[in-house]
């Protein structure tokens, strides 16, 4: 095949070719080789310009107007029905007396081919509350410690090993569903212990902002659904609210925190020690609820929610 039959014109390219024909005096052929396409096309698109003029020039559709082979609407119906009962396609083929093949064809086009199809996951409801401290989120991220720069920073194994490890410690999260105002803590472990210093000081915390917490948004792990956290939660008249199992989702606005807290802090730079990475968590904290834009709060920082603003910074850190 000539190279030239390959060739693919602008709709501005094939009016060219046919008035060259119709009203220049060329010939097919000459205007075929000048357009780089076959002869053929070039007939093409002079007879579609004498019938359409500059609006057939424009492509159409290779899709036949008639399907006579197409399986008829009926059937294609009952195929779609069985499927939403869950019936597998050769069950369905069987059933309806028709080939495997339609059945699949049918299912690939209304997408009802994967089990998955059958149960789209249920559209996430975002919502916020109205009030600071009228909902918190509380989580926990668990971070290696460091004793070292690694590889990961260096691109070194020099000095480091696979079976040595520096232990774990874990940063407790706390964000307030409508302000934003968020509070961080780094303890030992992720246990009731941990959990309860950790909700005592975030509550402590949101007071001196002027906040009254009333209710806390946990998951489901062991230490949130200890005797002592709910004897904790009670102490203060704070009412639990535990995420629905598998659902992270509902928890959503601590794990965001949390990325940001890996994002900003954590991961932010190589930090030589454990101790160097704690040190700068006071302060990276104060500038995420003081100074950092907050893309749900329209660009202000989360202390806008509460009516403050950095004139007021020295009032709730002196």
């Amino acid at each position: 095949m000539d190279a030239h039959k390959n060739a693919r014109l602008t709709p501005r390219g094939r009016a060219l070719l046919a008035r060259r024909v119709l009203e220049e005096g060329w010939s097919k052929a000459e205007a075929a080789i000048a357009a780089g396409v076959s002869p053929k096309t070039a007939g093409k698109w002079i007879d579609r310009f004498i019938a359409e003029g500059e609006a057939g020039m424009i492509d159409r559709s290779s899709r036949p107007k008639r399907s006579p082979n197409r399986t008829a609407a009926e059937i294609e119906a009952d195929i779609v029905a069985w499927r939403r009962r869950r019936s597998p396609g050769a069950a369905i083929a069987q059933a309806l007396a028709v080939s495997p093949s339609t059945v699949s064809r049918v299912l690939k086009r209304h997408r009802l081919s994967r089990q998955r199809d059958l149960d789209p996951p249920a559209p996430v409801v975002r919502y916020e509350r109205e009030r600071p401290g009228e909902l918190i989120h509380i989580d926990i991220k668990k971070l290696g410690k460091i004793d070292g720069i690694g590889k990961r920073i260096t691109g070194q194994f020099a000095g480091h090993h696979r079976a040595r490890g520096a232990g774990w410690e874990c940063v407790h999260v706390a964000i307030d569903d409508a302000a934003r105002i968020g509070f961080t803590q780094i303890l030992p472990d992720e246990k009731k212990e941990s959990a309860i210093a950790f909700l005592e000081a975030a509550l402590a915390f949101y007071a001196h902002l002027g906040v009254k917490v009333e209710r806390v948004m946990t998951d489901n792990g062991s230490a949130y659904r200890s005797k002592a956290f709910k004897a904790a939660l009670s102490r203060h008249g704070l009412k639990h609210i535990r995420t629905k199992p598998y659902t992270p989702k509902t928890n959503g606005k601590a794990e965001r925190f949390i990325q940001t807290v890996l994002r900003e802090w954590a991961y932010a730079c190589a930090y030589e020690n454990s101790a160097q990475r704690a040190d700068a968590m006071p302060d990276w904290l104060h500038r995420y609820n003081w100074h950092r834009p907050h893309a749900a709060l329209k660009g202000k920082p989360p202390i806008s929610r509460l009516g403050l603003d950095r004139n007021n910074l020295l009032r709730f850190h002196s």
